[in-house]
């Protein structure tokens, strides 16, 4: 992929839906990198294959998922954090294809936030029923860069919330290459998947796929 697409990206993206202050919704943006950002999803995979974490509780989580970047987010009964290691294979996690860097910068600016550079991507994979309670992303070393997060395959309801646990979330349904990009006054708020209804999806199948962007250091 060539930078003149990069840089044509923005002018591309179909709308723009206010979720929140800090927090937008861009319809369709990520489809305009969809060959380049499968095959390179493909290669992830293969190197580092999805796995079922468990949470510093016991529990195992109903979504799969892997890393790729310099920094991987991982579980386990010591706790959540970054590490640039994959404790399945004790290798670096994959590094970030150019690709996936090009679609989260261009998609933070669409949304507000210059000159984003994550160094992790969580890789998130959902099979029908698959689903992510409210959480807070707080695992970053500073919250001043954005995150943005990508749907791929089949739709989800995403539940946006506020800043405590308590406040009802929004419901968005999300389609394959829309995108999620929040950060500044929202950066903190809370958010999940409800579980994922089945279906087939033309490209990714009966799953669905989320690319979360991160800048963990």
């Amino acid at each position: 992929m060539t930078a003149d697409l990069f840089e044509a990206v923005p002018d591309l993206r179909p709308s723009r839906e206010a979720m929140a202050e800090g927090a937008v919704l861009l319809r369709g943006y990520a489809k305009p990198f969809e060959s380049e950002v499968v095959a390179a999803l493909r290669e992830i995979i293969a190197r580092a294959p999805f796995r079922r974490m468990f949470t510093p509780g016991g529990h195992q989580m109903s979504v799969a998922m892997t890393n790729c970047g310099s920094a991987g987010w991982v579980t386990d009964r010591s706790g959540y954090r970054y590490d640039g290691i994959d404790p399945d294979s004790g290798l670096p996690w994959p590094a970030m294809p150019r690709a996936f860097r090009g679609l989260a910068a261009t998609a933070a600016a669409a949304g507000g936030f210059e000159n984003f550079a994550p160094d992790a991507c969580l890789v998130n994979h959902y099979a029908p029923g698959a689903r992510m309670s409210l959480h807070q992303d707080r695992d970053e070393q500073d919250f001043a860069a954005p995150i943005v997060s990508v749907s791929l395959g089949l739709p989800a309801i995403f539940l946006f919330g506020g800043a405590k646990r308590a406040d009802k979330p929004k419901r968005y349904r999300l389609e394959h290459g829309d995108v999620v990009v929040w950060g500044g006054p929202s950066r903190l708020f809370f958010h999940g998947v409800a579980p994922l209804a089945d279906g087939e999806h033309v490209v990714m199948g009966r799953q669905r796929i989320n690319l979360t962007f991160r800048k963990a250091n």
